[in-house]
């Protein structure tokens, strides 16, 4: 057992490695087996699961056009789980098409509210796709909510489309032909193709924050931008610029001619139900 669970630390710290056994591995790993079964029950009794929203920002009319819906886990005995922990642990257990199933059910009832029209956008997880069973899911949350389906924005990573690429536009599509967004988000990081651009028609792509932050003092991640801009444009495509925090990222997005923007600079995720004091309101 003790074997298996170097094994298992070596695996994850990446190839041509090897680890010893020590005491902190196994605390770990019971750590996790303890918050995999906290989530399983969390996600039953949909108890302390929270979805919050991020605006994202059109840079000529200041409008908030989507929200970006983000899940949130408040932990009993831990506080808020921050996403990068217990995500991977939904995924790796099979519990991510419940968690995914809870998000965008709560998403499209609560945008539905949203006086001002705006779409919502959800995180689709590699283990959601190339399945035959998104479109079904998309469906069944639109239905419920009575949400349209052009107010419904599905956001995936190139990395998810590679896994079962055949099987994963075919998802994609089956959604377009619904009328629903698709987003390409995080691009230029990872495994990037421009054949994946050719091979969908997406409505927007999102440009990575890492390359947002370093724009002021990177010559290169300045030139990576103007190249996704200029494909954006090139194919009819909105482009987004994630994580920007200050006004001089801001000035810089716009000068390059980014159609929307994302960032702390105009809010923080909030809660379905603070989201009053932004609607209508103009934001850069």
């Amino acid at each position: 057992s003790r074997a298996d669970m170097a094994l298992y630390a070596a695996k994850a710290a990446g190839k041509g490695t090897a680890r010893l056994f020590s005491s902190t591995m196994e605390t770990r790993i019971q750590e996790r087996a303890r918050l995999e079964a906290q989530l399983r029950a969390a996600l039953e009794r949909q108890d302390r699961l929270f979805v919050f929203y991020q605006p994202i920002v059109n840079l000529q009319t200041g409008k908030v056009t989507a929200r970006e819906a983000l899940v949130r886990w408040h932990h009993a005995q831990r506080g808020w789980v921050p996403p990068a922990e217990f995500v991977p642990i939904a995924e790796q257990s099979g519990l991510i098409d419940q968690l995914g199933r809870f998000v965008l059910h709560q998403a499209c009832r609560e945008a539905t509210r949203w006086e001002d029209g705006a779409r919502v956008a959800v995180n689709i997880s590699p283990m959601q796709l190339g399945k035959a069973t998104l479109a079904q899911t998309v469906r069944a949350a639109l239905l419920d909510s009575g949400l349209a389906a052009d107010r419904l924005e599905i956001e995936v990573t190139e990395t998810a489309l590679i896994q079962n690429e055949a099987e994963s536009f075919e998802d994609l599509r089956q959604l377009y032909s619904m009328g629903v967004h698709v987003a390409l988000d995080d691009f230029g990081t990872g495994y990037s193709s421009l054949a994946h651009l050719r091979a969908f028609p997406f409505d927007k792509i999102k440009i990575d924050r890492s390359f947002v932050s370093d724009l002021e003092t990177s010559a290169d991640s300045a030139a990576i931008v103007r190249a996704v801009l200029s494909l954006g444009r090139g194919m009819g495509m909105t482009t987004t610029a994630e994580g920007v925090e200050t006004q001089e990222q801001l000035a810089a997005v716009r000068a390059l001619g980014c159609t929307d923007m994302q960032g702390f600079l105009f809010s923080r995720p909030l809660r379905g139900d603070d989201l009053s004091r932004l609607l209508f309101q103009p934001a850069v």
